[in-house]
């Protein structure tokens, strides 16, 4: 094991490597590098809770293992304003209290989350060009131009005095970007001339072939397909990727449309766009109840609600529950997005929905009217030939697309790939790079207003619930041993009406009949009555139900 192992980290020895999050899964990224005794936090984000995780909004890594460090952390560094790469900020950063650096987009992105009521007010934001350059401790910070599907996206060059790591953030190779330059690649080409010691790099779409596409193309393909349509035009997209919101105006333009935002977080990221000089003064977009006066051959509405989220602008139009605008059939609704995992129910419910409405849907299986933001299996060889790093770190992804990536890596000569998994210590160099140990990782969510632990058996009873049910029982005893009332029982997740009435009547007699057959000395013994009284119960609406719920008993004694 490297001198600096995970008790002793960061050692003088070299640079090492610890992700939090991010590392066998797509979301939450939060990684660390160390260096003579000083740690750099790269990006902060969350990921979203679903319908496996009935109660969670908001998930993000467990920040104990730098929080209990950060006298030694000198900094967080923003690769760009996706909400799985800073969203954990507002929430996390009371732990860590460290300077964020960020380029003027996420910055200002980061700024108008930090408003909100309980969000830190006192966060130092540090605003860094595209291109720009910082020496923060230990660590040379070289912010490189990318593209991706937000502005200002850049891959961060950390420069040591043990070699070089470049850290690639979200990207993709987009010639046509529409928004902001192409990526950098005479930087990349230089940097991998002066030689790279590691590329900690995205494995998104490590399993798709050939290129991501151009936002140019989806350009040309929106103006192309708005003419096919005579009614309400409503495309749905990520409401950051700005280079996309115009492209839904000129194609609204190039029609004789006029273009709405329905979504506060489309008018969040508008505003910032408008601040930092991506949305031009003639480049308009009207408010939805503007909207609601315009003929249905004039209106395209821009709407949040791509990945199917509940209470998103979409999902209201479709429900017929939007306070300002209705939909119609004959209306037509394009999404110009994909699926993240996990979203696919919700996203088809909406589709549903809207069907059901005499709407058309028109995704991108149907027709080119998105690329992703990530890059395809030609970037990533393109990636490694400019870089040419002695270790690939495959990251952002599962362990299936870390695995081609790695595959990638090596068919283009990278000497050696390390897989790595949260909570692994790598030590990158320089020498020959090695995983070295491990430090405790895990999860946080919001629940409501409340931060608190994720833990591995809160989540195995939520899920539990969620199949079986649940059951209370409340028991009022007295000294003696004695049942002063009949069992009160509630069921949740069962049947109602005169089905439920009778489930609940037959527990309540299994859990009687097994009090009064208990010895006495265990009727006073109050863990030996809620054993009872929750076998009796699971047993009871198992052979009504088949189902074993989750089983909570209160025992009362007067």
């Amino acid at each position: 094991m490297k001198n600096g192992a995970a008790g002793n980290l960061p050692g003088k020895d070299g640079v090492y490597f610890v992700p939090l999050g991010g590392a066998g899964e797509i979301g939450m990224n939060l990684s660390l590098y160390g260096c003579d005794g000083k740690w750099l936090m790269v990006d902060l984000g969350v990921t979203f809770g679903d319908d496996a995780l009935p109660g969670i909004d908001v998930i993000m890594a467990d920040p104990g293992f730098i929080a209990e460090r950060r006298d030694d952390l000198i900094g967080i560094v923003l690769t760009h304003g996706h909400e799985d790469h800073l969203g954990a900020i507002e929430y996390l950063w009371p732990m860590l209290q460290c300077p964020v650096y960020a380029t003027p987009f996420t910055a200002g992105l980061l700024r108008a989350k930090l408003v909100g009521r309980d969000a830190p007010r006192d966060v130092r934001i540090i605003d860094v060009r595209p291109g720009g350059r910082r020496k923060i401790g230990p660590f040379g910070i070289e912010w490189i131009h990318i593209t991706h599907s937000i502005p200002e996206s850049c891959c961060i060059s950390i420069k040591t005095r043990h070699g070089t790591v470049l850290h690639t953030g979200d990207w993709k190779l987009d010639p046509t970007p529409m928004l902001g330059p192409p990526a950098d690649e005479a930087a990349l080409t230089a940097l991998g001339a002066e030689g790279v010691m590691a590329a900690v790099v995205d494995s998104t779409n490590a399993l798709e072939p050939g290129h991501s596409g151009s936002e140019k193309e989806v350009r040309e393909n929106l103006i192309r397909v708005f003419g096919h349509f005579d009614q309400r035009i409503i495309v749905t997209c990520f409401a950051s990727n700005v280079a996309r919101l115009l492209s839904i105006h000129a194609a609204a333009r190039a029609h004789g449309r006029e273009t709405a935002l329905v979504g506060r977080s489309l008018w969040r990221i508008e505003a910032v766009g408008r601040d930092t000089g991506y949305i031009a003064e003639d480049v308009m977009f009207l408010e939805p109840h503007e909207a609601g006066f315009l003929p249905r051959d004039k209106a395209v509405y821009i709407c949040t609600g791509s990945q199917g989220e509940k209470r998103s602008a979409l999902a209201r139009l479709a429900d017929g529950d939007h306070p300002e605008l209705t939909l119609e059939a004959g209306d037509t609704v394009l999404f110009s997005s994909r699926e993240i995992p996990g979203n696919e129910k919700a996203v088809a419910s909406v589709q549903n929905a809207l069907i059901r409405r005499g709407l058309r849907v028109v995704t991108a299986d149907d027709e080119p009217i998105h690329v992703s933001g990530h890059p395809c299996q030609d970037e990533l060889a393109r990636m490694y030939q400019m870089l040419r790093p002695q270790l690939a770190v495959p990251v952002h992804g599962e362990a299936r697309h870390q695995a081609e990536n790695a595959r990638i890596a090596a068919g283009c000569q990278v000497p050696r790939t390390i897989i790595p998994a949260n909570g692994d210590v790598i030590y990158l160099g320089p020498g020959a790079p090695e995983k070295v140990g491990e430090v405790q990782t895990g999860r946080w969510a919001v629940a409501g207003e409340k931060l608190r632990p994720l833990d591995a058996e809160a989540l195995h009873a939520r899920r539990k619930m969620m199949g079986t049910g649940a059951a209370m029982v409340s028991l009022v005893l007295n000294e003696k041993g004695q049942m002063l009332v009949d069992p009160k029982i509630s069921l949740i997740g069962f049947s109602g009406g005169e089905e439920g009435e009778d489930a609940v009547e037959a527990v309540s007699r299994a859990v009687q009949k097994a009090f009064d057959g208990m010895p006495k000395s265990q009727r006073l013994d109050d863990v030996a009555v809620r054993h009872v009284a929750r076998m009796m119960t699971r047993r009871t609406l198992n052979a009504l139900y088949g189902k074993k719920p989750v089983t909570d008993v209160h025992v009362v004694r007067v």
